[in-house]
């Protein structure tokens, strides 16, 4: 199990567009400037990582592509189930990645505030507010199982 996780929410994206498709929608320039703070931040205070697990969402990969102007170029791998992933979905993913000593997981809300909550807190229906842009950094217990309340919030940035 990875022993450190963080979690980031995508940064503001632009509204729909006429026709376009949610999957398609691109991070606004207040966003840009989010995601690249966000780097500047995890460059600071997160492990790098040995994988990063990241929604195919355009504002999702922008955001990542933003941070990696400061951290430099990561191991990603795309993962569809993060687009409309609830808890469960993510903790599947998160257990694939078990030889991660650090493991990034670049999605969306509200599923990242209610894991960030459930691993935390042991809880995870009511919404916590992470904003776009929001980023946790958690620690995890060596060789813990994934259940409520198993990890420590180290740090947290909102834009």
């Amino acid at each position: 199990m990875p022993k450190e996780l963080v979690l980031i929410r995508h940064a503001h994206a632009e509204p729909h567009g006429p026709g376009q498709s949610d999957m398609d929608r691109v991070l606004s320039t207040i966003g840009r400037k989010e995601a690249t703070e966000a780097g500047v931040w995890l460059k600071e205070h997160a492990q790098p990582p040995d994988l990063v697990l990241c929604s195919p969402a355009q504002r999702t990969r922008e955001t990542l592509q933003e941070v990696m102007k400061t951290t430099g170029d990561l191991p990603v791998r795309e993962e569809a189930a993060i687009y409309e992933a609830g808890v469960g979905t993510l903790i599947g993913l998160i257990e694939t990645a078990r030889d991660a000593h650090a493991l990034w997981l670049v999605g969306h809300n509200p599923a990242l505030e209610q894991l960030a909550a459930f691993l935390s807190e042991g809880r995870s229906g009511e919404a916590r507010g992470m904003p776009p842009g929001g980023t946790v950094v958690l620690r995890l217990p060596d060789d813990a199982a994934i259940e409520p309340g198993v990890a420590e919030v180290l740090a947290f940035w909102w834009p």
